[in-house]
């Protein structure tokens, strides 16, 4: 059996990389953060005065965040909507 593509079970063409002559190459470099510090909590209320003091929603299954806030969506959330 050959394995499916995205579009039905045709086979790839094998000479794919022909499409792909002279296409500006991508990279994306990895941002890295300025420095991480890790923070342990005694208590939920501990939890809950600190998220106030940065004014961040933070829950014990928190486990990073941004400071200031920096969505982890990016720059935009992007929601694609099926209309009749």
């Amino acid at each position: 059996m050959k394995q499916p593509n995205l579009f039905g079970f045709e086979p790839i063409d094998p000479d794919w990389k022909k499409e792909w002559q002279d296409m500006p190459e991508f990279i994306q470099e990895k941002q890295d953060c300025y420095c991480k510090i890790i923070v342990r909590f005694d208590n939920e209320n501990d939890l809950q005065e600190f998220a106030k003091l940065i004014n961040q929603k933070l829950t014990k299954k928190t486990k990073s965040i941004w400071h200031p806030f920096k969505s982890h969506w990016g720059a935009t959330k992007k929601l694609w909507i099926d209309e009749p």
